[in-house]
């Protein structure tokens, strides 16, 4: 689980990278899933919950470098 004060650490291109990590790891998940090799369902979850927070972050951060020009 990423925490939010982790990611507002990074700056923009660092969170570009994070959230297309979180895809990449969900995406897995999601193939366990169906060929029925995950033990814990609950890792889906909590996959799109990082990734959701990663994008909130970069929007928020994306906002603020706008608003600063």
């Amino acid at each position: 689980m990423t925490k939010a004060a982790e990611l507002r650490q990074k700056d923009v291109a660092g969170l570009k990278d994070e959230v297309k990590a979180l895809q990449k790891a969900h995406f897995g998940l999601r193939m366990q899933k169906a060929t029925q090799q995950i033990n814990n369902t609950a890792s889906l979850r909590s996959a799109r919950r990082d990734i959701a927070r990663a994008k909130t972050i970069l929007v928020q951060k994306q906002s603020a470098e706008k608003s600063a020009k």
